[in-house]
Formats: C-alpha cells, structure tokens, sequence
C-alpha cells in the first residue's frame, strides 16, 4: 500500500520527505522491523520507541511515525503525529482493509468472566454453524490459527493483522477479550463491535488505573466503538454494571438474578460436580446444566446466552453451545485424581477472584479446604494483604508462596500478603517461596475429602522471575507431583 494512502486516515503535523513509496506492512517493535516497513515508534511506559529508530533504519524501514521529531540528517521519511498510538489503530484498519466491517464483532470487558465467556460464546457460534475467532488471555485461534497470547488485548496491528487472518480463513465471528489497558492505550480504535458487554468490575490494576473511577471510565470506552447498529449487553446486580446502564445512549441488554433483568437465572442448583438453572428471558425460558462450577459462572453463562440472543441465534445451538463447554482452561480447573481429593487450579489473582472461587468450594462442604497462592511482583500491591485476609476468612490450610515475583524479591510479596492472613487469626499457614514446594507440601497435607485450590496462575505456561520466564504450569505440577506420590507408595 503506498505511504499517501495511509496517510489519508490520520493527520500528520509534519511530513519531512517523500511520500510516495510502498509501504510493506507496520511495526511498532524496531527489532521486527521488516524491509518496506512503516516503522511506528510508540511511547511506552518505560521506553519511546523513538530512542530506537536507528535500529529500525538498519532493518530497512521506510519511514517512521513519532511523535517527536526526527534526529539531524535523518534520511528516511518522517511524520510526526499528536497521537502515536491513535495513529497505529487508524493505519492498521486501513492497512488491513477494516476487517471488522466484514465480521460480527463481540468485545467483553470486565475484571472478571472475559475468557470463559469468550469459550462459551465460541461454542454457541460454532452450534449455530458461524466459524469464530477468538482473541483473548490464553491464545487468539480462529480459522487456521492458533497462537498463544501474549498479552490479553494486542497492539492495533497485530490485532487488525489477526482479524484480517480470521476474515481471509472464513471466520463470521470475532469475539474479542477486551482490556482496560488496550482501551486507554488505544489498540481498538477502528474496530468496529457489533456487541459489547460488560461483566463487572472490581479493584484490579490500580498500579495502572488512578481510581476505580478511572478504571471504570476506561471500561467504558468500549460503549463509544460500536456499529451504528449497536447493542451492549451489561451486568444488572453489578453496582458499577448499573451505573453503566444510566449513562449508556444504546439498546442494552441486562442479565443477573435481579427481577429488573432482561435475561435472568432462577433456581439455580450449584453442586461440586455441575451447575444447574432455569433462565427467564423476554418470551419465554429454558432449563439447562453445566459443568462449569460455583455462582460466577452463572453470570457468565447469563452473559453467553445474552450475547446469542442479540446475535440473533437459534435458541436450541445456544442451550447446546453452553452446555457443550466441559471446563476452561485454569478457570476451576479440576485435576483427576486417586486420593479422593478434589484438586483445582484457578486464575484467581484479585482479592475477589479469590474469594468468589473459595466461596463456590466452601459450599461444597469440604472436610477442609487448603489454598496455595501468592501474589504478582511489580504490579497492583494494595490487594496483597486483602487476597491474605480472604484466604484467611474462608480456607483452612494456607501455603503462601511466589506466583511471578517479576523484578520483586518473592520474601517481601510473601510477607505483604502474610500480614493479610495474621490479621484473621488463622494458625495453620506455611510461607514457602518455591511454588512447586509450597504445591507438594499441600498435597502432602491434604487428605481425602479436602478441597486442594491452587490459585493466581490459572493456564499461565512459566514463571516470571528476574526478566526470564521459567516454564511452569500448575496443573501440569501438580499432575507430576501425583505421579511422583503414586510411585512412592
């Protein structure tokens, strides 16, 4: 695509050079800078992408995008923009050919429920006979690919690139986890949701959101990038779900157990082994099961059978989509086992996560309930001590140990969330740093009748420790670690 194509979607405060050439495709990383490439320096938290423009020169790239001028004698074209990340979304759906024009396009937002709604929605499309994509936290996969996730929501390239794979591969769907973070920073400008849906909201990256206040209006942000046809779909009991509500000028769909709801679960029956509920919904209502486990699930099976009813799917592939989903990936996870425990692993890594999926176990009415968890380095520490006092509320046995210390001593995160733990008064909980350790030394303890979870990592593949990943994944632990006791005896 020539330069001055491009840049007819944005508007440059300085063009410095020729603009004439063809431009090969767009990077925002110097070192996959391609020849022919729009190189787009970004400014980072940490870095500006214009420190390594030198790099992306060497590489071959064929101008550059930055917010800050160009060095002296620079030679290769340089537009200068206001906005750098706005400028990467509005090229990126140009570049691609505005993918989401052509697709129906679903966005959830929310701290908690985005993947396993992605997995049910996922399921319900393909039951309807639609070929989805999905892009999300544990990988993006659709038509002819599949790819881990690094991060939640992509960068606008990458995300346009993958939407263009998905529509080229036969997709009619995309359903889209979309993150506070990518709202702010602007990787879905240009998209264009026929959807998008809200989940709730609790107190997550305050390291990043100055308030709640600020972390819902980022939130909100994905309300404003909707079809002109456009409908959002909203968690009626969530506090912050109702204010939404107020303030939204679209059609709005509601779901929760509030008799205000659109879409509304009644008689719902939770057991360790399945959930089941009767949904009401505007004419008429529907039985179904599920094995996905504990009351948030049911939010997040309303939110699902919401999603495929303004989709306007067939009632039948909807009831079959959800009840076809078995488990999730690192969401309750349950890991099988011959020592009569029940063993699960989950992404719980929020005070409460932690204490809407121990809750769910309590009601199990488990001989004990023995936790091993810790706490993420370099991110939010305000909800160190409160994840410790909800470990301390409502399990039995508590190992605290590392979940990604990052750059962090792992002693020092263990003792923030330690003090959580003292304030309940609980006596039995061991600190061990080592996760695998701190994982045996649980299945050393627990008995039969015990509820084992293991929570912060969920489906994560390795651990984050001074700048290296570590391969780790905890059910994969914790099933070498049966085998390992099974042999012993």
């Amino acid at each position: 695509m020539k330069l001055t194509q491009l840049l007819k979607v944005i508007r440059p405060l300085d063009l410095i050079g020729p603009e004439e050439m063809e431009i090969t495709g767009l990077s925002y990383s110097s070192h996959e800078v391609q020849p022919g490439n729009l190189f787009v320096a970004l400014k980072g938290q940490k870095y500006d992408g214009s420190s390594f423009v030198e790099i992306a020169k060497e590489k071959g790239a064929a101008a550059v995008l930055s917010e800050s001028g160009p060095p002296p004698h620079w030679p290769l074209t340089w537009i200068r923009v206001a906005d750098g990340r706005e400028a990467l979304a509005h090229l990126a759906d140009e570049f691609f050919g505005h993918p989401s024009q052509s697709l129906k396009v679903i966005g959830i937002t929310g701290t908690k429920g985005k993947t396993t709604i992605t997995y049910l929605l996922e399921s319900i499309i393909l039951k309807a006979g639609g070929r989805p994509g999905v892009i999300g936290t544990i990988n993006y996969r659709g038509p002819g690919i599949i790819q881990p996730a690094p991060r939640t929501t992509p960068e606008a390239s990458d995300l346009q690139r993958l939407l263009r794979t998905f529509l080229d591969n036969g997709a009619t769907h995309a359903i889209l986890e979309v993150s506070s973070h990518s709202l702010v920073m602007k990787r879905v400008l240009g998209i264009q949701f026929d959807l998008a849906m809200f989940t709730n909201l609790s107190p997550e990256h305050l390291d990043f959101h100055a308030s709640m206040d600020d972390y819902f209006e980022a939130k909100k942000k994905l309300f404003y990038l909707n079809k002109k046809k456009r409908t959002a779909i909203v968690n009626q009991d969530d506090p912050w779900g109702q204010k939404l509500i107020t303030e939204l000028p679209l059609t709005t769909i509601t779901f929760g157990f509030q008799p205000e709801a659109l879409i509304r679960a009644s008689e719902v029956r939770l057991s360790e082994r399945q959930t089941s509920l009767l949904i009401l919904y505007p004419g008429g209502e529907v039985e179904l099961t599920s094995s996905l486990l504990g009351q948030h699930n049911v939010y997040n099976i309303l939110a699902a059978f919401a999603a495929g009813l303004a989709l306007n799917l067939d009632l039948t592939a909807i009831v079959k989509g959800i009840t076809a989903v078995k488990s999730i990936p690192g969401r309750l996870e349950k890991i099988d086992n011959d020592l009569g425990l029940s063993i699960f692993v989950d992404y719980a890594h929020t005070d409460t996560a932690l204490r809407s999926v121990l809750t769910t176990l309590r009601s199990f009415q488990p001989r004990r309930i023995i936790v091993v968890f810790g706490c993420g380095g370099d991110r939010d520490r305000s909800k160190r001590e409160r994840m410790g006092q909800v470990a301390g509320e409502l399990a039995d046995i508590i190992i605290i140990t590392s979940d990604n210390p990052r750059n962090e001593d792992p002693a020092s995160i263990i003792a923030e969330v330690e003090k959580g733990v003292r304030r309940t008064g609980v006596k039995h909980y061991w600190l061990e740093p080592d996760r695998r350790q701190a994982i045996k030394q649980a299945l050393s303890t627990a008995r039969k009748g015990d509820i084992l979870l293991v929570a912060g990592k969920g489906h994560e593949e390795y651990q984050e420790i001074k700048g290296e990943k570590i391969p780790f994944n905890d059910g994969q632990v914790i099933r070498t670690l049966l085998a390992e006791l099974k042999g012993e005896n």
